[in-house]
This record gives C-alpha cells, sequence and structure tokens, in this order.
C-alpha cells in the first residue's frame, strides 16, 4: 500500500510537471512572437504601396535580402536554444543520477517532486509576484511622498520627497532635475522605494531638491502624440525656470538612458543657459553608432527596411505614434542569442530547480521590461534613429538641429558645465563607447558601475551597496549624487563628508 501511494503520487508531480512544463513552453513562445502580428500588419500596409514603386529587380533584391537576414536571425535564435537545452538535460541527468543514488526507494516520488515545485514556482508564483509587485514598484504620485509642482499639455513635474524619517529637504540645497527614457516609462528611477532602490530617491534622501519630470499618458493627450523636440526642450525650460527660482539656484540636469540623450540635446540648444549648471547622464547612448552591437544589427538591415514607417500605428486621434511593443521586440532580435523564447525558458527553468528562488528584484524588472513599454512620439523617435545612424561630427556637432541650431559639443565646455557621464562595464544596451562619446570633444568626469544597463537604477540606488550613488569609490570616481552634492558644496564653501564611504 506504501509503494501504491508513492507511485501514485510521483505519477501525480510528473502529470503536473509536464503539464506546467509544456504550458510554460507555449506561453513563452506566443509572449515573444506576439508583436510578430502587429509587426507584419505595418509591414503588409507600407510595402504594399513600396512594391509598386519599385522594379521588380529592386524588389526581388530587397526580400532576398530580408530572407537572408531573417535566416540569418533564426539560426541564432536556434543554435541558442539548443544550447541552453542541452544545459538543461545534462542538468536534469545528473538531478536524476543523484536522486537514484541515495537509494533510499523514494527516488522517483522526489524527482518528480522537485520538478513539479520548480515548474509551479516558474509559471504560477512568480507570475503573481510580478503581478503584485506593482504595489512597491515606481511611483504612485498620490501617497503623498510627491507633489504636483507644474505641467504642460505633454508633460508634468513633480517633486519627490524624502521617504526616510527625519530627512527634510534642504530648500536652499542645489536642486537636481531627473528625466525618465520615453519607451520603458519613468517607474525605473523610482525602482522599489520600500526597498531603498529608487535613483530620485537616493537624491531626495540626501536633502537634495529632486524632481522628475513625467511625461503624460501617450494614448490620452493627442499632444504628446505629436511631440517634437523642440516642444521637449520649451516644456523643460519652463519647469528650470521653475525649480531655480524656488531655490535660488542653477539646476543639475540628469537623464536615464534616452532621457539623458534629450536633456543633453536640450542643453547644447542654449535654451538652458540661464537655468542650469551642470549635467548627468546614466547610460545614455549620445552616439549610437559607437554601440558595436547594435550598429552591427542595424547595418544587417537592408535601407529599404529601416524606415521608421514600419513601426508607425494610428491613435484613435488620427495621430501616428511608434509602436513601443514593436520597437522593444526589434531590440529584442538585436540580441536573439539571448531573448529567443525557448533560450530564456530553459535559462530561467534552471535556475529555479536549481535554487528555487524568487526574489523582489526579479520580478520588478520583469514589471518592467514587459509592462511599462509604451507608445513614442514619431518625432521624437527620430532623434534617437539619427543618433543611431549618423555619427557625431568630427568637429562635435549632434546629427540634427533644435530651433534650426546646431548641437555642438563644445558649448558644455564654453559655458563652464560641469558634465558627469555614468555607465556601466557590461551594458549591452547602451555600449561604454555610445556613453562616453562626449569625452572625444569635451572634458567629462565620468564613473564606470559594474554589472549592465539597469544597474544604477537597481542594484546601486541601495545606500548600502558597494556603489551606493552618494558614495565616493575606491577608484577616486563619483556617483552622481555624491557628485551633486560636492557642486552643491563648492557653491556654498561648506564641505560635506557625512555620505562618503
Amino acid at each position: 500500500m506504501y509503494n501504491l501511494m508513492k507511485n501514485w503520487s510521483a505519477w501525480m508531480d510528473s502529470s503536473t510537471a509536464l503539464l506546467l512544463f509544456w504550458n510554460g513552453l507555449s506561453k513563452n513562445l506566443l509572449n515573444f512572437s506576439a508583436p510578430l502580428s502587429k509587426a507584419s500588419s505595418y509591414f503588409t500596409n507600407i510595402e504594399s504601396k513600396k512594391i509598386m514603386e519599385k522594379s521588380l529587380e529592386e524588389n526581388e533584391r530587397d526580400y532576398l535580402d530580408l530572407i537572408s537576414w531573417d535566416t540569418s536571425l533564426a539560426i541564432k535564435a536556434l543554435a541558442a536554444s539548443q544550447e541552453e537545452y542541452a544545459k538543461y538535460v545534462r542538468l536534469e541527468l545528473n538531478n536524476l543520477t543523484d536522486t537514484f543514488f541515495k537509494g533510499n526507494g523514494d527516488e522517483l516520488e522526489e524527482f518528480w517532486a522537485a520538478r513539479s515545485k520548480a515548474l509551479q514556482k516558474q509559471m504560477i508564483e512568480f507570475p503573481e509576484m510580478v503581478e503584485k509587485i506593482r504595489e512597491d514598484y515606481g511611483f504612485h504620485f498620490d501617497n503623498g511622498g510627491y507633489a504636483k509642482i507644474a505641467e504642460t499639455d505633454r508633460i508634468t513635474l513633480y517633486q519627490v520627497l524624502p521617504n526616510e524619517p527625519n530627512v527634510k529637504v534642504n530648500e536652499s540645497g542645489k536642486p537636481v532635475l531627473v528625466a525618465h527614457p520615453y519607451v520603458l516609462g519613468p517607474n525605473i528611477l523610482a525602482f522599489l522605494p520600500k526597498d531603498k532602490r529608487s535613483y530620485v530617491h537616493a537624491f531626495a534622501n540626501q536633502g537634495v531638491p529632486t524632481y522628475v519630470r513625467i511625461i503624460k499618458d501617450i494614448e490620452a493627450n493627442p499632444p504628446v502624440q505629436l511631440m517634437t523636440g523642440e516642444d521637449d526642450v520649451l516644456d523643460t525650460k519652463s519647469f528650470l525656470k521653475k525649480i531655480s527660482e524656488r531655490h535660488g539656484k542653477p539646476v543639475t540636469l540628469s537623464g536615464v538612458c534616452q532621457g539623458g540623450f534629450i536633456l543633453l540635446a536640450g542643453l547644447l540648444s542654449g535654451e538652458y543657459d540661464e537655468y542650469v549648471d551642470a549635467i548627468i547622464t546614466n547610460a545614455s547612448p549620445i552616439d549610437g553608432t559607437k554601440s558595436k552591437g547594435l550598429k552591427s544589427y542595424l547595418d544587417q538591415v537592408n535601407n529599404r527596411f529601416r524606415d521608421l514607417e514600419y513601426s508607425f500605428k494610428t491613435m484613435p486621434s488620427g495621430n501616428q505614434v511608434v509602436d513601443g511593443e514593436v520597437m522593444s521586440w526589434v531590440y529584442k532580435l538585436k540580441s536573439i542569442g539571448r531573448e529567443a523564447p525557448l533560450y530564456l525558458y530553459f535559462r530561467d527553468l534552471a535556475s529555479f530547480e536549481r535554487n528555487g528562488q524568487m526574489s523582489k528584484t526579479a520580478a520588478a524588472i520583469t514589471y518592467w521590461l514587459t509592462e511599462d513599454i509604451t507608445d513614442l512620439p514619431v518625432e521624437i523617435t527620430r532623434l534617437s534613429t539619427l543618433s543611431y545612424t549618423v555619427p557625431i561630427s568630427e568637429s562635435g556637432d549632434l546629427p540634427f538641429t533644435l530651433f534650426g541650431r546646431k548641437l555642438n559639443m563644445k558649448r558644455i565646455q564654453d559655458n563652464n558645465i560641469k558634465f558627469l557621464i555614468c555607465y556601466g562595464i557590461n551594458d549591452e544596451l547602451v555600449e561604454p563607447a555610445s556613453a562616453l562619446a562626449p569625452e572625444t570633444y569635451i572634458d567629462v568626469e565620468k564613473t564606470a558601475f559594474p554589472k549592465g544597463h539597469a544597474a544604477i537604477f537597481t542594484s546601486w540606488s541601495d545606500p548600502q551597496s558597494e556603489y551606493a550613488l552618494h558614495k565616493i569609490y575606491s577608484n577616486g570616481q563619483r556617483g552622481p549624487v555624491r557628485f551633486h552634492i560636492d557642486l552643491d558644496s563648492e557653491m556654498t564653501g561648506v564641505s560635506d563628508e557625512k555620505s562618503v564611504a
């Protein structure tokens, strides 16, 4: 009777495990390919016109190039998936062997129970955790921790208040204005505030007057859909004037990823001269052509199919925007070896079987990458697209103008603006050479952070971490908060050493 119960339990666990396994596999494939239907629809609409404008020879050549590119991506995805599958099979064989060598008669039950538990964590418990993480993740402007200061038709300005007890805003201190990336939204700036992992709170909890500009919901606001680079600059200028007047000091700009690129362009236009004396960029693609991985990927795509139009979608207002889901999918294709659904599935499954851990950080990152994707204004996206296709000129001009003016790097030095560039050593999205492009033309201060693209806003926003943002590190480099505090100390003549590690 005992053996019968054990065999029944093992059979139930094996059935559950197999069901969850195939369900998870199909779900991963579906999630990855979901944007494909959108992209195919946009492609068909554009090509139905273009194909009539091209000769038979041109169409044949271009489509052969496209097929060749598609095939190369498929081969990379298959190779990576096979490799990860082989790792998983080896792991399972080792687990099975170890289980049988225990020799206690419960081998099958233990083996299938472990498989079932890992799959339940991956397919049921972790997604539930990701959904629940929204309570702690990102900005919650209605919780009393923020003050709405101003707004335009396109952007809202909030002050971020300290969330540490006994910390008060130094109203006479030097203020900072933080800008988020467009495509993945603002919440990465307030990653997990309750767990002390928040870029904006890293400033606010040092008493710094901290402000963040939040792009309004593009679906509900037609002015955001039609937003241009000039609109962004003028809206930001109005905020900078208000902030500077409130605190009686010039503002430090601090942009994250694309937000840093946009802030720098605005600064180079001359519109901020009266209000800004420093800028911090964090993992920002200043010259996208220096990101060799992405540039190499784009160079493989036939010129005909690089048109931004292939990602346009029409809003109920009739305005066209860039589909954020399709745009993020394009970036996944760039790293198809690590983004292939089968590769990710077997990698994650092996991880759950190995340690079974479900961290809040992993859940929040997953939420950010899956739920925070937003559509983009066409004209703003064109600026970023240009930066990835046309390099900064030898004289230091960005590959576009604002207000009809050239945007030259040397304006930073000519106006004595302090410039700190923070970048991730292992950042594969914004490679270090792209983030550090300004140092070719002007003197900059730079700080290298371990890990990849989001580490500055997640791991290192923790004030207890090795690379906490308010510290001076062993190599003498400064975190962005320390850089800003030191600028304020220089202005007042009062040294602030309390936060230096």
